[in-house]
């Protein structure tokens, strides 16, 4: 017996010996704690050396650590410890042009400061922080487009004439798990993942300030032709979406490669912010979304819980979603209207169509600051299957719907008072 206990004891010995060796603590490996130098090399130089190993898990102790662009490698992962904030260098050279996604279409695009290319088992986990350091960046992109505006110029101001990185952005790889971390402060969208399935998403946060500067289009979590993912007890709050579904955009989207659907997202147990735009939002770069669940969520903001952006140059497919036992304060249960930013047929004189169907709203019991909901998207666009059951809204403005395919079940609307919360991208819907 008492030979079986030392085995034992040796072997449980031997396993957190193996574990320590495969922890790569930065400070470990010549990384100082300086929130004023940036380290990117240095902390780069320990994921590479991680990867050589065969992997591990590279981690961040307390402190403030300044870094640009950081490329974890496959069989790598980052913990960050309680009081570890790693934190992004705001100097846009910092972060290299590569080949990218963004706003629907493969480009050329800046380096996040966390990247991970086709890293199956990418994780990142711990009780820190990961600080975008963004306000360098909305300064410069808020006094560009003042600047664009005084010179009398027609065009749109497009998010990309203000050079930014995102948070986090992961391309190509599966069973990614994201636990525990604060997310803040992005200069562009926060967490951007493309072409990945089996997200796990937890215990996160993800936020921006809404003063005295707003944080433009630092959306909490992108889904691009993504599946099978799982967000759960997280908070939102950024000058965006919550959580939004991407995955191509315009007249040819359909045919061009890289491009696809978002299908089977769970989003439980969330809370929503007040400085968003959108809870749940499908576009302005999603071609078919389907398998859509939100449940058991609390809003605390005056947008809609759930977002259809229509693009009348992009043939686009919504179904099969349900929104149930949701709480609280939001602006509309649901929005769907035309979405003009950036319209083109690129001469191509195609019709592009909508679809939205099989949409469930059930168990739902909110302060509207608009109206109960509004669904008139473009002409072509077509809705069927939306039912509404068991709904306790009260709100500024009634329920406005074009399309006759709309059932209420047990719907209990009560009009108040007063004047309604402002649509903060009514310039976009048209």
């Amino acid at each position: 017996m008492k030979r079986i206990v030392l085995v034992l004891v040796i072997a449980a010995v031997c396993t957190t010996i193996n574990a320590a060796r495969h922890n790569y603590v930065i400070t470990h490996y010549g990384v100082k704690n300086d929130s004023t130098v940036v380290q990117t090399r240095a902390i780069q130089a320990v994921i590479d050396k991680a990867e050589e190993n065969g992997g591990g898990c590279v981690v961040v102790p307390r402190g403030t650590f300044l870094s640009g662009a950081l490329f974890f490698k496959p069989g790598t992962r980052l913990h960050l410890d309680e009081g570890a904030v790693l934190k992004g260098s705001d100097t846009i050279a910092d972060f290299p042009l590569l080949p990218s996604r963004m706003e629907g279409r493969n480009i050329y695009y800046h380096a996040a400061l966390v990247n991970a290319y086709h890293v199956n088992g990418f994780s990142i986990t711990g009780p820190g922080t990961i600080n975008g350091n963004g306000h360098r960046y909305w300064a410069d992109f808020w006094r560009r487009r003042d600047l664009a505006k005084k010179g009398g110029s027609k065009r749109e101001f497009t998010n990309l004439e203000v050079s930014r990185p995102r948070l986090v952005f992961i391309w190509g790889c599966d069973s990614v798990r994201l636990d525990g971390p604060t997310f803040c402060n992005s200069p562009f969208w926060t967490c951007h993942f493309y072409q990945c399935r089996n997200l796990d998403i937890r215990n996160c946060s993800m936020t921006t300030p809404a003063r005295p500067l707003r944080a433009p289009s630092s959306d909490c979590i992108d889904l691009d032709v993504c599946s099978n993912v799982k967000i759960k007890n997280c908070f939102f709050n950024t000058d965006d979406d919550g959580v939004c579904l991407k995955g191509g955009k315009g007249v040819y989207a359909h045919e061009t490669t890289g491009n696809g659907s978002v299908d089977s997202v769970y989003v439980t147990n969330c809370v929503f912010g007040p400085n968003l735009h959108g809870t749940v939002t499908l576009g302005s770069e999603c071609l078919r979304g389907t398998h859509v669940r939100i449940d058991s969520c609390r809003v605390d903001n005056t947008c809609a819980i759930l977002r259809l952006k229509m693009r009348p140059d992009t043939d686009q497919f919504y179904s099969d979603i349900r929104v149930s036992n949701i709480t609280g304060r939001c602006g509309e249960i649901i929005a769907m209207r035309p979405w003009t930013q950036f319209f083109t047929l690129e001469g191509s004189g195609r019709k592009p169509k909508g679809r939205v169907s099989d949409i469930v709203f059930e168990n739902i019991d909110v302060d509207c600051a608009q109206a109960v909901g509004h669904m008139h998207g473009n002409p072509s666009d077509y809705v069927s299957g939306i039912v509404f059951r068991n709904v306790k809204a009260r709100a500024k403005k009634p329920f406005h719907c074009v399309y006759p395919d709309v059932s209420m079940h047990d719907v209990q609307i009560e009009l108040q008072a007063g004047e309604s919360a402002p649509n903060p991208d009514e310039q976009f819907e048209k």
